[in-house]
């Protein structure tokens, strides 16, 4: 799934998770090194032409990472806030786009540095937590083909 197709599968989370990612320039990504084992890399990220888009330099660890195995998960800045709105944790896969209509589209609105990596993401679970009238832990959780679920602890 796509991120246009998560904003009309959960129109509120997305609007959410879209301001968490806008509220700040460098996030955190996540992905499994050779031996499985996790690597954490600051990224910045762009929504264009409904897409999440993940753009990294040649040779970067976490491309070549994503190239081997394309699972990631991707954590928004959190903020300087005791709360900063709530966290929020995408995960899902990135397949590279090395050429084509696509590309050039980003190319052309971003102009990055030459040459890059750029990498379009599949959603598999997008999750905000935020603590609610400061006695409840509330967590949200979508996956495609099924609706947000709200979990609230205290």
């Amino acid at each position: 799934m796509n991120w246009a197709a998560f904003t009309i599968a959960a129109p509120a989370l997305a609007a959410i998770a879209g301001e968490r990612f806008g509220a700040h320039r460098h996030h955190v990504l996540a992905t499994l090194r050779k031996d499985g084992s996790p690597r954490t890399s600051g990224l910045e990220v762009r929504f264009l032409g409904g897409e999440l888009w993940l753009g990294m330099m040649p040779g970067s660890r976490k491309a070549l990472d994503l190239l081997r195995d394309p699972r990631f998960a991707l954590q928004a800045n959190p903020g300087t806030g005791p709360d900063g709105g709530g966290d929020v944790r995408i995960s899902g896969r990135a397949l590279e786009v090395a050429d084509g209509p696509a590309r050039a589209a980003y190319v052309e609105e971003v102009e990055p540095p030459q040459p890059f990596h750029l990498f379009r993401t599949e959603l598999t679970e997008v999750v905000r937590t935020y603590v609610e009238d400061d006695r409840f832990l509330v967590v949200q959780v979508f996956r495609p083909g099924a609706p947000v679920r709200t979990l609230r602890r205290t």
